[in-house]
Formats: C-alpha cells, structure tokens, sequence
C-alpha cells in the first residue's frame, strides 16, 4: 500500500500532522455547540458523558479513518476502492463528499459572522449594552446581503490556504494558527479565574449531578463527540493519506482527541464563569456566543480587546475545518479524476461558493424559500449533520471492524511490527459492536424516532 508514497504530498513534521488533524476536529462544534449543549443538559453531567463518548466512540472510530488513510494512500473514494476493491463501498465515499460541500457551505456563513463580529468589535462597533440592542445588532449583522459579503470573503481566505498546498499551505496556515488558538484559550481561561461567577461556573462543568444523566443527555453527548471530531466526512482519512511512514497512528489519535476536547473544555471554563458572573441562564442556546457574550463583553474592563480576541479564536477555528473539509473533494478530484492541484482546488471552491450563496441568501432575499419546511441553511446543515455524517461513520466503522484484514490493521498500528501495539483487540470489538450501535442511536435519535 506505500507505493505511491512518493507521488502523494505528505505533512513534512508529526507536530504537523498532529497541528492540522487538531484543526480539523477544533471548530465551532468545540466553541460553539459544545457551551450550549452542555447548557442546556446540565453542565457536568453532559462533559462526563461526552468524555465517555470521545473515549468509547470518538477514538476508535478515528483510528479506524487514520488506518484506512495512511495505509491506502487515498482519498475517501479511493480507500474504500483499494481496499474493497470487488465490492461496492467506495460509494459510501461519495456521502462524505457531498456533505462536505453542504457543511463548508452553511459553516461559512456562520464563519463569515465570526469575522465581521471580530472586525466590528475592534473598531468598537458593537453595541450589545442591553440584550434588547444585542439581538437587533445581531439581525443586522447576519441578514439581508451582508452574510453574502461576508461569506465570499472568507471562502477566498479558505481557498487562500488550499492553493499553498498540503505543507506550504494546509501545514503552514495549522503550525502557525493552532499555536495561537490554544495560546487566546489559555489567556480567556486564565481571565476567567478572576470573575466572580468562577466558581459557580466551573462547578456546573465539573460537578456532575448524576440524576441528570438521561437517555436525551447521553445522546447529545454521542452526537456532540462525533460532531466535534469531525467523524463520518472522511476528513481525518483524507488528511491521514499525508501521514508518513513514521507517524503513531494510536498515540496520534489518542492526542488529537484529548486536545480537541480540551478545546471545548476550555470553551466551558471561558463561558459558563462569564455567564454565571451576570446573573445570566447557561440555557441560552445557539444565541450563548453571538448575542449573550458581547453583551457580558461590553461590561468587562478591556472588553473590546477580550470580544475582538474572542472572534478571532473562533475564525482560526473555523477555517481550520473548512480547510480540512474542503481537502476531501480536492483529493479525490486529484486522485480520481485527474485533476491537477490547482484545478481541483478552484472546482471545489466554485462548488462551495455557490452552496455559500445559497446558504447566506437564506438570511435574507431567500428566507422565505423552503425544502421540506427548511431554509438552504437548514437543510444543508440537517441532512449533512444528522444524516450524511452518522451514515458515514457507521459504515466506516462496520467496514474497518468486519471486512477489513487484520493482518492490514495491525501493520499499519505496529508500523509493520516495529511497534506494539496491544489496543488491536478491544479496538476491533469497539468498531464492530460498540460504535455501529451508538452511532445507528445517534442517528435514529437526529430523526426523530427515539
């Protein structure tokens, strides 16, 4: 499987690899969803339940991506076909590269909010003083036209990076800007100990209350760790394929899993002591980071300085996961159509473009256009997230723990027996029972049905 090795970029350090696989899981499912959905399923209860989830799920089933990557030296398509190559599972890849497009296409939008708030709020032009001001700021800001501006811009900024390349642009853009976003994580949390509500805060994230943990809590916490690792898509296989012979790919899993939920752990610590120290409901839902935090801003010493920093962090997250996304359908039209980087590249941001168009205009001249009672935004990101992305991780999983040879598994965990590694037992049980029905849980529990 390594014969093409030479013909394939790969990321030229392991703390790079490690840089870009993080900055594909940390976006704003990490500092975003994640605050509002432990929010709403009381704190502590839900982070133990996440945990468990990342650990039982999240991890196994990336090891399963990482595996099928490096050892195929292939896009999501392409892995599926070398490895199977008589039956029909490449197909399946053809899910991640549709839903790839419909989540780079409403993320945008919501990234493209992200940079107008940073650059408002540095020029002092956030006026959240009372919540009633905020939330009308807040239309203003994210309907009409403006997201259409906002979203070209920042797709220009994504495919800024993808034009450099899998090490001067992918590597380069994750070396420099993952650095900076643990560095303004630390300085919020560090921030955060001299509220008031710090206490408070940090007790409703750590302080599990037991009798909260219910079937509803424990899905949210499923449907969080594979939303916020980027499960299902075929990110982590894609950006595997770049992975050099010398690259752990258990310990490397196992890091880039701790640190991406330590993103959203942090994100807790920023969030719930601000919110605690106002008086302010943990409950606020999706409204929690553009509405109900620049207005905690607005009443903090240097709160323009913290708000602009604030935003900055979730644009680094955010086109740290575009740029990953975005990677899936570049790679399989290099390596399955034959494209040339640089026409790959431009086909795949047209396509994003438009979707983006679409997704942003349903804040505003398309609002009232509807599919199945859903807005383009809604629906790309209902039929991406509960759908597209369960399906693919189920069949991954059930691909990796049933048909594929053992003797493949354990080369690429042992490096071809120059390691050990003594996780290959409990990691194919994970992948045949464990995964698959939590994963068919989570997605009969996105529709509906339980």
């Amino acid at each position: 499987m390594e014969k093409n090795t030479k013909e394939r970029a790969l990321f030229a350090t392991k703390f790079g690899a490690i840089a870009a696989t993080v900055g594909s899981s940390v976006g704003l499912g990490n500092i975003w969803r994640f605050p509002y959905e432990a929010g709403v399923h009381g704190g502590g209860a839900f982070l133990l339940c996440y945990m468990m989830c990342v650990l039982l799920l999240g991890i196994p089933v990336l090891c399963a991506e990482y595996c099928m990557g490096r050892g195929t030296r292939s896009n999501v398509f392409g892995a599926y076909k070398k490895l199977a190559p008589k039956g029909k599972w490449h197909l399946s890849g053809y899910i991640g590269i549709f839903a790839s497009f419909m989540i780079i296409s409403f993320y945008s939008v919501v990234a493209g909010w992200t940079m107008e708030y940073c650059i408002s709020s540095l020029f002092g032009q956030l006026d959240f003083s009372d919540p009633v001001a905020g939330h009308n700021q807040f239309l203003v800001l994210t309907t009409g036209w403006r997201p259409v501006l906002w979203t070209v811009i920042f797709l220009a900024a994504n495919f800024a990076v993808l034009s450099g390349g899998v090490t001067k642009g992918i590597e380069k853009m994750s070396n420099i800007m993952m650095p900076i976003l643990f560095v303004i994580l630390i300085a919020f949390c560090i921030y955060s100990c001299f509220l008031p509500g710090f206490k408070e805060g940090a007790k409703f994230l750590f302080a599990p209350d037991f009798r909260q943990i219910t079937p509803s809590v424990l899905l949210g916490a499923l449907g969080q760790a594979f939303f916020s690792m980027s499960l299902g898509l075929g990110c982590m296989m894609t950006y595997a394929s770049y992975f050099s012979k010398s690259t752990r790919l258990g310990r490397t899993a196992v890091i880039s899993s701790l640190l991406d939920s330590s993103v959203a752990i942090f994100a807790g610590l920023i969030i719930f002591p601000a919110v605690f120290s106002f008086g302010l409901s943990p409950e606020a839902g999706p409204t929690l980071v553009f509405e109900v935090l620049p207005n905690i801003f607005s009443h903090l010493p240097a709160g323009m300085f913290w708000s602009t920093l604030f935003f900055l962090l979730l644009f680094i997250a955010s086109i740290t996961s575009t740029v990953s996304m975005s990677e899936i359908s570049i790679s399989f039209f290099c390596d399955e159509k034959k494209m040339s980087r640089k026409k790959s590249t431009l086909l795949s941001a047209v396509i994003a473009l438009a979707g983006g168009l679409l997704c942003a205009l349903s804040f505003g001249p398309l609002q009232d256009f509807k599919i199945c009672g859903m807005t383009f935004f809604g629906l790309f990101d209902y039929v991406s997230s509960n759908i597209c992305l369960p399906v693919g991780g189920f069949i991954c999983s059930v691909f990796v723990g049933w048909f594929v040879d053992k003797k493949f598994l354990k080369d690429q965990f042992t490096d071809d027996g120059l390691y050990k590694f003594r996780w290959l037992g409990p990691l194919r049980f994970a992948l045949r029972y464990i995964c698959p029905v939590a994963i068919l849980l989570i997605f009969l529990n996105s529709l509906g049905i339980i």
